[in-house]
């Protein structure tokens, strides 16, 4: 069964789609969950990771500790490549995995595969489709103050480094615009996932 790419900027809407997509049958895996589960222990991300960057970013219950690792990377953009260097190649393999190993055992469900880096990482080859989530972006600065207890200049720096919605939009099969309230959103996806079934009728 086909595999969605769903992707989009932060704090665009992308676990609000995921989570109606769900609700319709679909099942999806989340690229953040992933990237949790590659930094445990006794993985070689784990072990490179602390030889790239050193012993400090271990916290004391010897698992990575994000929070000392952010500062490091996040305004450096050769440490920064080194991070994804050794991550996203990490991700991917466990995306593969669990794309093959659930497409064995449910033939017949489609697919969700939610990664925002989804584009910038070079992962386009593990969906059959890319969806792509766009909002405006004071309502995206919104959403981020009040879900991560951040600041708007943090907020406006994570996105301006990211691809923008144009260099998105060229990439995209699906373009889904949050900009009118959820029950317009929910419209919105149940009219995509209508049109997507036709496309597989067809096919």
């Amino acid at each position: 069964m086909i595999v969605i790419g769903l992707t989009g900027r932060t704090a665009s809407g992308k676990s609000t789609v995921s989570k109606i997509l769900n609700e319709h049958g679909f099942h999806v895996i989340f690229a953040d969950l992933l990237g949790h589960e590659s930094y445990k222990r006794n993985t070689q991300t784990y072990s490179q990771l602390v030889e790239v960057f050193g012993p400090n970013i271990i916290a004391e219950d010897k698992t990575i500790d994000r929070n000392k690792l952010g500062p490091l990377v996040f305004y450096d953009a050769e440490k920064m490549k080194s991070l994804t260097d050794i991550v996203w190649p990490a991700i991917k393999t466990l995306a593969f995995e669990r794309i093959q190993s659930y497409r064995r055992n449910h033939p017949r469900t489609p697919i969700v595969f939610e990664a925002a880096i989804l584009l910038e990482a070079g992962w386009q080859n593990l969906v059959d489709e890319i969806w792509l989530i766009v909002s405006p972006r004071e309502q995206i600065i919104s959403r981020a103050l009040a879900r991560d207890q951040t600041t708007q200049s943090a907020i406006a720096a994570r996105l301006n480094s990211q691809l923008t919605d144009d260099e998105r939009i060229s990439q995209a099969d699906v373009c889904i615009h949050n900009n009118r309230g959820l029950a317009q959103l929910e419209l919105a996806v149940e009219e995509e996932v209508s049109r997507l079934y036709g496309r597989l009728t067809i096919s």
